[in-house]
């Protein structure tokens, strides 16, 4: 045997190995972010025996992956001994939503364009929605909503549009976590009202922000479904421009607007 040649075995390799060697996968990588991705659908923290029931995963092979994450500060155990996500993360998701709102630029310009309004990207974050991209109207009266801000779901068309993504037990309990204020007089702030409306929402595949968020101010909103991560595209203006025959022209842009983005997005990860 030359020195360059390389022992072959007739051994087979454990299934789960085979397995992650035919993807080009590491199996260590996937079971963690696969841990991370439980913690983040239980709201941030999780037992280890809520980790083991969702994940499949022996409490050895949890316990080897959680520690390793803990020392890297993606994760964090809590003084009742439950799991959170871990402060690393931040800075991960900020450079995240970055690149995200750099990806989504140009089919937020193409909505200004077909469309001449404010055109928005925002996700959920925690039980809040936050902006990350935007890019504004032409008009010198236009809306404009700061990167990065944080509102309440329930009040924005944005919000809507990602809580309709979920069941009606999920939405409920974001709501109630956040409570309902009325930022307006016509914010939505009656539960059975507002599942009303996300049924609507899934109905028609769009959502409304008739003055809710804000006095004076209309927005259509979107979920771009399959992508990634939960996100929304809308537009907003003054009532005075985006009105009903306005909305209905718009609907169908920014629907088609979410699936070319959603695929875009898809295609880019």
């Amino acid at each position: 045997m030359s020195a360059s040649e390389t022992p072959q075995t007739d051994q087979p390799r454990p299934p789960e190995e085979a397995a992650a060697r035919r993807s080009g996968g590491v199996q260590s990588l996937d079971r963690a972010f696969a841990l991370l991705e439980i913690m983040a659908e239980s709201g941030g923290e999780a037992s280890l025996s809520q980790l083991a029931d969702s994940s499949g995963l022996p409490l050895p092979t949890i316990h080897r992956i959680i520690r390793t994450l803990v020392g890297n500060g993606y994760v964090r155990q809590l003084p009742s001994r439950r799991y959170a996500l871990g402060p690393r993360l931040i800075g991960l998701g900020d450079k995240a939503a970055q690149m995200l709102g750099t990806w989504a630029r140009p089919h937020l310009a193409q909505l200004v364009e077909d469309l001449g309004e404010t055109a928005n990207l925002a996700m959920l974050d925690g039980d809040k929605v936050i902006y990350v991209a935007q890019v504004p109207s032409p008009h010198a009266m236009r809306m404009f909503t700061e990167v990065g801000r944080r509102v309440l779901p329930h009040s924005a068309g944005v919000g809507k549009a990602l809580l309709s993504q979920l069941s009606d037990e999920e939405a409920l309990a974001t709501v109630r976590r956040t409570g309902m204020p009325a930022a307006t007089e016509r914010t939505i702030t009656d539960p059975e009202a507002f599942l009303a409306e996300l049924r609507r929402i899934r109905e028609t595949g769009y959502a409304i922000d008739d003055g809710e968020q804000e006095v004076g101010v209309r927005c259509v909103a979107v979920p771009v479904k399959d992508a990634p991560s939960g996100m929304a595209v809308s537009v907003s203006g003054p009532e005075a421009r985006v009105s009903w025959d306005f909305v209905d022209q718009a609907a169908p842009i920014v629907r088609k607007c979410a699936r070319v983005l959603a695929t875009d997005l898809n295609n880019q990860s």
